[in-house]
């Protein structure tokens, strides 16, 4: 119990604030997720999620390797064994995962970010020990060939075209990490490029897996029907005698330095429709206090066709097709972002002032309550939604774990969710917006 001078402090406090920043109403209850842990002897970190409500069973394995490990000169190593991991290994034949999944009427996938690799699949709950089976097949004894790198590098690079040089803004959202970050390996875009996928050999690939790919450096995640029992016994027959490297798994360790000054870049591209502004700030990590107020902050502004920019310059003034914010926070550094593509002949100039105008008008202005409230129930809506399916519940804790290093930091967002006043968006929005250096991006046609 606190002590009788704390309870006054903070009543004084309380009643300094402004009516329209008082406390939120009752948070909701949620029963946190039945979570057991373990680590096998190799390093294997296992995360059991039972559920008796479902029929189906969701495995994923969490590689704590993305777009930050890359070697130099080498981005998109981490988005290719995305793919590389699905071709075949020394017991197991290519897209055998889809004849394990699809067939029985189950789906699989992977995706890659700036700080995991994660792998999903989804089966009827009897189908449970052949996934297991599966993934350890592929940790273990995954077939790296030239065959099989040309195939899944074409596939990145193709991919590529289409994502970042077919699209008339691809160039731009592909240029905010590298303009973004100062020195921090996140500057290098997730999905690589052509010219450093085509410098690749055989063997920094085969290098690249044997030092990432191994169990003292995944999680398991099984969520859904299962009996817990025979889920350890089958986790212990398949993936124990996976073999732990004798080195250690190398982490980065730089510190992205604090951006001191704001600056201007122009970013071109062959076929723009009509330009562009970005802004761009540095954010905290993931596992920041402020994350959830930057996150109610970010849906105020951008959630949905009511959202202040949405509203302000799309439909009111009409001086933007789109305009959006984002909070992009990941485990070691973040950014915050707000973007607007012109509509009528505007400039990026008068982009970037309404840009910042809707900002600092959140930030210094009163907040609505029915507004606060309906945008914190709609992101409380959408986490919960997203947590009623085994594979929901696995990814939630899955980005516990990259994120925040702790699995039941699941449970604890959504109180920190509830938790976030008017108040703390304000404070967080002026804290690291209105009163940082930011980076501007102006995105227009090149001119021949």
């Amino acid at each position: 119990m606190p002590h009788r001078r704390d309870c006054l402090f903070a009543l004084t406090a309380l009643a300094t604030l402004p009516a329209w920043a008082a406390a939120p109403p009752q948070p909701i209850r949620v029963p946190p997720l039945p979570l057991h842990e373990r680590r096998l002897a190799n390093g294997l970190q296992v995360l059991a999620l039972p559920a008796r409500n479902t029929s189906t069973v969701s495995v994923q394995v969490w590689y704590r390797v993305g777009g930050k490990d890359d070697p130099p000169g080498r981005s998109g190593f981490a988005h290719l064994f995305e793919h590389m991991m699905f071709k075949g290994s020394r017991h197991m034949g290519s897209h055998t995962f889809d004849r394990l999944t699809e067939d029985v009427g189950g789906n699989n996938n992977a995706f890659t970010a700036e700080d995991v690799t994660a792998y999903h699949s989804t089966v009827p709950s009897n189908h449970l020990e052949r996934i297991l089976w599966a993934e350890a097949e592929r940790m273990g004894n995954l077939v790296v060939d030239q065959a099989n790198f040309d195939s899944e590098r074409a596939v990145v690079q193709e991919e590529y075209r289409q994502r970042v040089l077919a699209s008339p803004y691809g160039r731009l959202f592909n240029a905010i990490p590298p303009q973004g970050y100062i020195e921090h390996p996140y500057k290098r875009p997730v999905i690589g490029s052509i010219e450093d996928l085509n410098a690749a050999t055989l063997e920094d690939v085969r290098s690249f897996h044997a030092t990432y790919y191994r169990p003292d450096n995944a999680t398991l995640i099984v969520s859904g029907d299962f009996d817990p029992k025979q889920l350890d016994a089958w986790v212990d027959r398949y993936f124990s005698r996976v073999a732990k490297p004798d080195r250690p798994v190398p982490r980065v360790t730089v510190k992205e330095p604090r951006r001191t000054e704001s600056r201007r870049a122009q970013v071109f591209g062959p076929n723009v429709p009509l330009p562009a502004v970005a802004l761009i700030w540095q954010g905290p990590r993931a596992d920041s206090q402020d994350a959830a107020a930057l996150n109610v902050a970010s849906a105020l502004l951008s959630a949905g066709e009511s959202s202040r920019l949405n509203e302000a310059l799309v439909y009111r003034e009409q001086s933007a097709q789109a305009a959006g914010f984002s909070t992009d926070l990941n485990a070691d550094a973040g950014l915050l972002m707000a973007f607007a593509i012109a509509a009528g002949g505007r400039s990026t100039a008068q982009l970037e002032q309404a840009l910042l105008r809707e900002i600092e008008r959140l930030a210094t202005r009163r907040i609505p309550d029915a507004e606060l409230e309906k945008v914190r129930t709609q992101v409380l809506t959408g986490e919960l939604a997203s947590r009623q399916t085994p594979h929901g519940r696995a990814q939630s804790v899955g980005w516990a774990v990259i994120q925040r290093g702790d699995p039941r930091a699941a449970d604890r967002e959504l109180a920190e969710l509830q938790a976030v006043r008017a108040a703390d968006v304000q404070r967080v929005l002026k804290s690291y917006v209105l009163e940082r250096p930011r980076v501007t991006l102006d995105y227009t046609e090149k001119k021949s």
